[in-house]
């Protein structure tokens, strides 16, 4: 099925070309990479899927080390009842990660002798932790602390806690064994002046052992609130340096930006050397922080924004109706006869990945969002273009070994631009075509 589509988006770039209408996005070629969240060290991932003041918020739990010492301290607009949770299941952050990484596609030049003219462009349009308070323990009330709610969903104890000051609500926490760093109090006072709630989850060890999990599910909660935010701040407690994190936000209506902070897009469709097919890892990892040193550490990167009705070219199959309501999009159409109907064409599910890498000087406030109505599609997207390698009799061929020897030269460029490498490093790892000069006096008689 996806070799079909290939082919049939290539034939319709042929068909655009041959009656010389422009194309709005004409991909085709074949994908061959991806740059997913497995080159990051500690990226965490995060799902919003937003209609109107409805909100499902999925959170995955990268934690490393050990369960019992797991704490997860979030700020929330309202009090979570229990039926507002749900843990699910690592897989969905997977396959969302996967169908919006940014990607890498290759093309085979063809033989330059079988066309009537070889036109450079056409192959693509541009297209640490806390010791425990030697204080007394004191009561939740005594701190300005209120249980608000507490229950257990999967293999996590919950609280869902209200406070008026952050010194005590950090007595709490320490007092009743969330393993918290030291001086977290400074992060949890702009949340307490805005009246919000604190979602706080640990592990349950003796569920946790009779279900033999490996690793902690993400968990998801459900809830209505004019605020659209994600806070990144807390995150930032336990941190030794700059931290990534993906955000996948999913809409009916379109692209969803940031309002606090600028969004830039990711730098894409850049042809770059034959040599990126084995080392993309390294590559995407070497452009992307150049590129956020050129925007001062202090914006989000756009990767994709896309319909979730299709792709192109695809690096995963679109999620299927089941993925989606897993992912948290509540607005479906529950009477679908059949839930692994996927849709093709304009869907009613937008996705945007945004990709932050923040620190405590770049990253002050916590991200806010606003859904918008702009369904333009964008990829984070990066071409490798193979020289035809067969013999070459015809004299165009001649011109067509010296175009792509200019093009090496430019890919070249492109690379040390892109990612900040030594371009004379860059050179000696492509094998430039030789190309044959052609005799001055060739095109005197246009023989």
């Amino acid at each position: 099925m996806k070799i079909l589509r290939i082919l049939f988006s290539c034939i319709l770039t042929g068909i655009i070309l041959i009656f010389g209408i422009k194309p709005a996005l004409a991909f085709c070629g074949f994908y061959v990479a991806k740059a997913d969240s497995s080159l990051y060290n500690q990226a965490s991932q995060v799902i919003i899927a937003r209609d109107g003041d409805r909100t499902v918020l999925t959170m995955s739990n990268d934690y490393q080390g050990e369960v019992k010492d797991f704490a997860m301290v979030v700020p929330v607009p309202v009090i979570l009842k229990e039926e507002q949770v749900h843990v699910g299941e690592a897989k969905i952050l997977q396959r969302l990660d996967d169908f919006s990484a940014p990607r890498l596609v290759e093309y085979f030049d063809d033989d330059p002798c079988n066309i009537r003219a070889y036109e450079e462009d056409l192959a693509f349009s541009t297209a640490p932790q806390a010791a425990r308070s030697s204080i007394q323990k004191k009561a939740a009330a005594d701190l300005g602390v209120t249980v608000e709610e507490q229950f257990s969903v999967g293999e996590y104890d919950i609280v869902i806690l209200s406070a008026k000051e952050s010194d005590g609500l950090e007595t709490w926490l320490i007092q009743n064994d969330y393993k918290i760093p030291q001086g977290a109090k400074e992060l949890l006072q702009p949340y307490i002046r805005q009246n919000l709630k604190f979602f706080v989850a640990k592990v349950n060890l003796e569920e946790y052992d009779i279900n033999g999990f490996e690793k902690l599910r993400p968990i998801s909660i459900a809830y209505e609130s004019p605020k659209f935010m994600l806070p990144i701040r807390l995150g930032m407690m336990n941190a030794q340096g700059d931290q990534d994190l993906i955000v996948y936000l999913l809409s009916p209506k379109g692209q969803v930006e940031l309002t606090n902070y600028r969004t830039v897009k990711v730098p894409s469709d850049s042809e770059v050397p034959e040599f990126i097919k084995e080392e993309f890892k390294d590559f995407y990892t070497a452009m992307f922080q150049n590129s956020y040193e050129k925007e001062n550490r202090q914006v989000a990167f756009l990767e994709y924004a896309w319909d979730m009705g299709s792709c192109d070219p695809c690096s995963a199959e679109p999620l299927n109706q089941e993925e989606l309501k897993e992912a948290g999009v509540f607005w479906l159409n529950s009477t679908s006869a059949n839930p692994n109907t996927r849709f093709f064409g304009n869907s009613n599910v937008f996705i945007t990945r945004l990709h932050v890498r923040y620190g405590r000087d770049k990253f002050p406030e916590d991200l806010k969002f606003q859904e918008t109505s702009d369904r333009n599609l964008f990829q984070g997207r990066y071409v490798i273009r193979h020289p035809f390698e067969g013999d070459i009799t015809c004299k165009v061929g001649k011109e067509y070994q010296q175009s792509v020897r200019d093009r090496q030269e430019r890919e070249a460029k492109t690379l040390a631009n892109l990612t900040g490498w030594k371009i004379a490093e860059i050179r000696d790892r492509i094998e430039f075509v030789e190309a044959e000069l052609m005799p001055w006096w060739e095109n005197i008689w246009n023989r």
